[in-house]
């Protein structure tokens, strides 16, 4: 019974470590009762049980916001979710007998493998729920992130508590608590001396967040209203006072979209003119009786269009239906009658004073995503969003939280524009600045610059550290050894 309640406290204290609670510290302590539980279950089944239990009451409450969509929504997910919990539970519970320093780099290790999975598969993954996106959060400890990435402060958070667990039981084993806690303090010191920024000339921002007439549903005139008011927000807006404006995902749908209705197109080239400012405005397009469209569309200042990103990575089940033919049977995905139509990669607009990138909603929750867009030269990013769906949920600060440590990885400042969520600026050094209320229908102007320095290491390499600790496990579990278990028993019998 003890390692289940054990899982028990390292699931409330995880979900703790998110929003809407966000005490990102508890996230290097958090995992420590349920490796501590792992260690003690008395079979493979228990163990498995005890991970399962853990990832469910995590996830569980943290996704309660899914809720809202309906159990068919939150139930596949939080199942997943806790099933590759239950994985990694076996695995720590396998190599419990093993020395300590090869049960560390296995439970460190393996803990980065699991959420690597998380946030890549099925269906592109959803990353939600990385102890590295709570701990690299932290005040101090996010101007880091620039060199270990999100991943990288997973792998210290969870050797943190591998260390703990083994220094309960064996003080013998203090360096591995000591070291990665030296490194802890290390890296969290050079981000507050170090920490990353955008030096560039100041640009005025306005976002536009507009509202939604019927958030959660459809409704007769939808798309019309929506653009009507965001129209009318910007129109109040003073000539020439911004030198960006941006409205949110869904801010456009057809017929309200500049590809399909000129005048549509002849009202927001008009509004980026008289403003003589960068206009981002993010919607929906048709593409067909099937398919459709999720682009951001960015106009100059003299009223012309630069271009458009189209988003790459669908929401599933939201956005589109997987396996659609054989899942027909379920009624609540007919809320979902067509598939998005993909985008083919990274687009950055260039500006003179620097290139923007931009991504759309969910994308913003994913490092390589935000990575990929620095890779190809951005200097300052936008991420629309919208957040309808979800009420007055968690949704909306967890995104922001995600998107705040990917921004601190790339060392560039972000937009984030919603309709109906909240919407804020991000600084390049993770700070969150001012921000709407949910559902709030205002203009929200604030100031960010372009970075000019060189790509962040984490740009450079990607999850470096995160892939140290993969190999590290690797090889504590197969390198062979005078410390493997049948090593010890086969010295015994002899």
């Amino acid at each position: 019974m003890a390692p289940f309640i054990a899982a028990l406290v390292s699931a409330v204290l995880m979900w703790a470590a998110f929003p809407p609670l966000d005490i990102g510290v508890v996230a290097f302590v958090a995992p420590a009762p349920l490796l501590w539980g792992l260690r003690r279950a008395e079979s493979a089944t228990a163990a498995l049980g005890v991970g399962f239990v853990f990832g469910l009451v995590f996830f569980g409450i943290l996704l309660s916001f899914i809720f809202v969509l309906g159990a068919v929504a939150w139930i596949p997910l939080t199942v997943w979710l806790a099933a590759t919990s239950a994985a990694y539970g076996l695995l720590v519970w396998t190599f419990r007998l093993w020395p300590p320093g090869r049960w560390f780099l296995v439970s460190v290790g393996g803990w980065v493998m699991i959420e690597w999975v998380r946030a890549t598969f099925p269906f592109g993954g959803f990353p939600w729920g990385s102890v590295g996106a709570a701990a690299g959060g932290v005040p101090g400890v996010i101007g880091s992130v620039q060199w270990v990435g999100p991943s990288g402060w997973t792998v210290l958070a969870v050797a943190i508590s591998a260390g703990i667990v083994l220094v309960l039981e064996e003080q013998a084993t203090w360096r591995l608590l000591i070291d990665p806690a030296v490194i802890v303090v290390i890296l969290t010191t050079a981000g507050v001396l170090f920490a990353p920024s955008a030096d560039g000339d100041p640009l005025r921002v306005a976002i536009v967040q507009g509202g939604s007439p019927c958030p959660r549903v459809h409704c007769q005139n939808e798309n019309r209203l929506i653009f009507e008011s965001h129209l009318a927000l910007t129109q109040k807006i003073p000539d020439g006072s911004v030198d960006l404006l941006v409205w949110g995902e869904n801010s456009l749908g057809t017929p309200f979209e500049p590809n399909g209705n000129p005048d549509v197109d002849a009202v927001l080239s008009a509004e980026a003119a008289r403003l003589t400012a960068y206009f981002v405005v993010s919607g929906t397009r048709s593409g067909g009786p099937e398919h459709f469209y999720n682009v951001n569309t960015v106009y100059a200042p003299n009223g012309s269009r630069l271009g458009e990103y189209q988003k790459r990575h669908p929401v599933p089940f939201g956005e589109y239906v997987p396996l659609r033919g054989t899942l027909d049977f379920i009624s609540q995905l007919d809320a979902v009658p067509r598939d998005m139509i993909r985008g083919d990669g990274p687009v950055i607009f260039e500006t003179p004073r620097g290139a923007l990138g931009t991504v759309i909603s969910f994308e913003g929750a994913f490092s390589r995503i935000i990575r990929s867009e620095a890779q190809i030269g951005s200097q300052l990013l936008v991420v629309a969003t919208n957040e309808a769906s979800f009420g007055n949920g968690a949704a909306s600060d967890q995104l922001i939280g995600l998107a705040r440590v990917n921004a601190a990885a790339v060392g560039q400042d972000l937009v984030h524009a919603a309709i109906t969520g909240r919407s804020t600026f991000i600084s390049a050094s993770g700070q969150v600045g001012d921000a709407t209320e949910l559902f709030e229908e205002l203009v929200l102007e604030g100031e960010v610059r372009f970075r000019t320095a060189g790509p962040t290491l984490y740009t450079r390499f990607g999850d470096w550290l995160a892939i140290v600790a993969m190999a590290g496990a690797l090889a504590a579990a197969l390198v062979p050894g005078e410390g493997r278990p049948e090593r010890r028993l086969a010295a015994q019998r002899s």
